[in-house]
């Protein structure tokens, strides 16, 4: 019966993982300390510190000399008990990186734009892995799991990428076997919004909170959707594919698919801050892309609305607070969230003043009041997503010491 619940083994992993995620969240802890925060007695933290440390878990790393009482063996999470790596995917690039069981990053490696067909891209998966890997003193089997981010969804009955069309590449039915194959560790996939969702859930403006919807606003309009601390993806895979949705204030897109556009896109997405900015008469510096123009206009028009500015750049941060909220509305309307966390580059440059803007907005256009808040994971929030999606399940794996 061994396994079963309540038999000394399966409490005994209980305990182990109980310590080993409070030394993820404290850092290196004593015995005593362990103890305390478990409720276990003293002899039963040694024992399963033993344990822990005999199974490559845990590592002793110094001691509490310089506090007041005598000095004792502190116990960290040994961060070479397993590796993971991240992939976040855009029409320009593939950045990589690799973190260890503690979440640390310990290497990173980027490539430009993916390859138009889908050998191509495979190739490029595995250079973008391997140079990760490379950086971080490691080889591509010393991995446990690998997590990659596109724009779009693999759709679980075709294994084709939706609402991507813009990703030349990848949209081969066995491209996902062809990957799996070729690099010969456990794989994953997720839409990219989906990851920067688990990005703020499990380290930044999300953390604690069950039902919240994240609008994404970088290249393209997106959201993610959790529910009871679950992504919500859809028959599809497509749920969140928010860029699409026909709202007011835009001619009616028909054939979505193949425009790889729709309404609430061309409403308050970075073209639309574009056109709005030369329509005020701001001419944006040319030569960039279109997301870092459009950020660029919003980092300056948020500067001056707190210098009291009421001119052309008040207006544009006006409009597109309105073009955002008119998009959250239908989706507060159907989903009623605790927390909608803004994020994006577009939406980030903004900061608080289109933020305060758009809770107004909001809180004209829909009965349910969400609170509004800036994402706090701001540098590479998707490449941030698939490390922490990797870790939860490796963890599951690794810290598992009932087998």
């Amino acid at each position: 019966m061994a396994g079963t619940p309540g038999t000394p083994r399966v409490l005994r992993a209980m305990n182990d993982r109980a310590a080993l995620d409070l030394l993820l969240e404290h850092g290196p802890l004593s015995r005593t300390r362990i103890g305390k925060l478990t409720g276990l007695s003293k002899p039963t933290a040694s024992q399963l510190l033993a344990r822990l440390e005999g199974a490559g878990l845990v590592l002793a790393t110094g001691t509490t000399a310089g506090r007041p009482g005598p000095n004792a063996q502190l116990y960290s999470v040994n961060p070479a008990a397993a590796h993971v790596a991240g992939l976040d995917v855009t029409p320009i690039r593939i950045r990589a990186a690799v973190a260890d069981i503690t979440g640390r990053t310990v290497g990173e490696f980027e490539l430009p734009t993916p390859g138009r067909r889908a050998q191509d891209t495979v190739e490029q998966v595995v250079q973008a892995v391997d140079g990760a890997t490379k950086a971080a003193g490691l080889n591509r089997s010393d991995l446990h799991r690998v997590v990659i981010g596109t724009p779009g969804a693999f759709d679980p009955s075709t294994g084709r990428l939706r609402y991507a069309s813009h990703l030349p590449g990848w949209h081969s039915t066995t491209l996902l076997d062809e990957l799996a194959a070729a690099l010969g560790v456990p794989l994953e996939y997720d839409n990219d919004v989906n990851l920067a969702a688990v990005a703020e859930q499990r380290v930044g403006a999300a953390r604690d909170h069950e039902d919240f919807v994240l609008l994404w606003n970088e290249e393209g309009i997106g959201a993610a959707i959790v529910i009871g601390g679950r992504l919500h993806r859809g028959w599809t895979g497509g749920a969140g594919e928010v860029g699409f949705l026909p709202v007011p204030g835009t001619p009616l897109v028909r054939h979505v698919a193949k425009a790889n556009n729709g309404g609430f896109q061309e409403l308050a997405g970075c073209n639309a801050v574009l056109r709005m900015a030369r329509e005020l008469g701001l001419a944006p510096v040319t030569g960039a892309p279109l997301q870092d123009l459009a950020a660029t206009l919003l980092a300056e028009a948020a500067e001056r609305a707190d210098g009291g500015d009421t001119g052309p750049h008040a207006e544009l941060l006006a409009r597109i607070a309105t073009g955002l909220a008119i998009g959250l509305a239908s989706m507060v309307a159907v989903l009623d969230p605790e927390l909608i966390v803004l994020t994006g580059s577009v939406i980030v440059a903004g900061g608080e003043p289109l933020r305060s803007l758009i809770q107004a907005e909001l809180a004209e256009l829909a009965v349910p009041r969400p609170r509004l808040v800036i994402g706090a994971v701001q540098e590479h929030p998707v490449l941030c997503g698939a490390l922490q999606s990797a870790l939860a399940t490796t963890r599951d794996e690794v810290f598992d010491t009932s087998r």
